[in-house]
């Protein structure tokens, strides 16, 4: 075996990040003629699964806390990795969980950062301890440091890992894609004669309650729906629903959950804006973030509001209307503004669709990484 990729994230899944990497990994094994990829499991997937030259192993452990967890997910990894190291040419690893038992061998490693542990958690987990995240920024700086190259999704995390240490010749932008809709793309069952989407998922850094008070502002189209094509299961949505209660909308927002990926492109393209209302936290600013929803949007040239953070502002440029996080009332304006001039709208989706890269053109830069390597 001479190529492992390992991520901790479920795969395959409803999310992004599952869509993010099936592509990687696949180009991956592209150019090593197959290998193993490690991953977490769950939800009924097998632990152990071969498909043509690429085993996949999931970790299946239920730890209820996230750091016991990520930390037996990090021996696991080693003991997949113990009898294959001295034929493994390079591993591919997409967090610092996966990186540390990677480090120090004879093989290349390429450390893809897509995220920022010591940023994420304590915004995910407000109580945690000063010193744990401490601990956390050495561990991420550790692996930055003995990876072969880095790869980021966008500039503004590239800023990020360059602010942690690592080596700015080490460090290579290999952006997220996208691919328009089949042709012919049919309109989703039970669609709504008119609706504006929000696809992804609902943690508070998503803005899904922003979005929720900002539809309230458009009662008087009292034809429109708000589609909301969750990644995560029914019972994350609890509180989003009563929100929607408490702001008199309920019945019309329409809400889908954990759909397959080709599903969500359908509602994409069938949408008259595609919303992403990220807050303005420091998940969100100071890590940045690569929206594949956006991305999709663009590619579907369904036109976009987005939240106008730094790395939304690279991704969709002039290709969409930035309103400021964390706004309800300048996010309804800016919807009801790209729903009354429709024409203003495709022209704007248009450029956007432009800017897009393919998946194909993503994989060849990340295969341009690993030539060097």
């Amino acid at each position: 075996m001479r190529a492992a990729y390992f991520a901790f994230d479920r795969f395959p899944s409803s999310k992004g990040s599952a869509v993010h990497i099936g592509h990687m990994a696949a180009e991956l094994f592209d150019v090593y003629g197959g290998g193993l990829l490690g991953v977490l499991g769950g939800g009924g997937l097998p632990a152990y699964q071969r498909e043509g030259a690429v085993e996949i192993a999931r970790f299946g452990e239920r730890i209820p806390n996230l750091l016991d967890r990520a930390e037996a997910y990090s021996h696991w990894v080693a003991r997949h990795l113990a009898p294959h190291l001295d034929t493994l040419e390079l591993v591919h690893v997409r967090d610092p969980w996966s990186a540390l038992p990677a480090l120090g061998h004879r093989h290349r490693l390429v450390y893809e950062v897509n995220g920022l542990p010591s940023i994420e958690l304590p915004h995910t987990w407000p109580h945690t301890a000063p010193a744990t995240v401490a601990k956390l920024r050495d561990l991420e700086r550790r692996c930055l440091a003995g990876a072969d190259a880095v790869v980021v999704p966008s500039r503004i995390i590239g800023e990020a890992v360059r602010g942690l240490g690592a080596d700015p010749e080490r460090i290579s932008l290999v952006p997220n894609g996208a691919d328009p809709p089949g042709p012919g793309r049919a309109r989703p069952a039970g669609a709504p004669e008119r609706y504006i989407v929000y696809v992804g998922a609902l943690q508070r850094w998503q803005g899904v309650d922003v979005l929720l008070r900002a539809f309230a502002r458009l009662a008087d189209l009292t034809a429109l729906r708000l589609v909301v094509c969750s990644s995560v299961p029914e019972r994350r949505a609890r509180p989003f629903r009563r929100l929607a209660e408490h702001l008199g909308v309920a019945d019309r927002v329409v809400w889908r959950f954990t759909l397959p990926h080709h599903e969500v492109a359908g509602w994409l393209a069938g949408a008259e804006v595609s919303v992403a209302p990220l807050t303005a936290c420091p998940r969100n600013v100071e890590q940045g973030c690569a929206p594949l929803k956006i991305l999709e949007s663009m590619a579907a040239g369904t036109p976009v509001v987005a939240s106008d953070l730094p790395a939304v502002r690279d991704i969709l440029g002039d290709g969409g209307r930035l309103v400021t996080p964390d706004r309800p009332a300048e996010l309804a304006r800016a919807i009801r503004i790209t729903l009354e001039y429709p024409a203003a709208a495709r022209e704007t989706a248009a450029r956007a669709r432009a800017r897009v890269p393919s998946w194909a053109e993503s994989r060849a830069r990340l295969a341009a990484v690993y030539r060097p390597v």
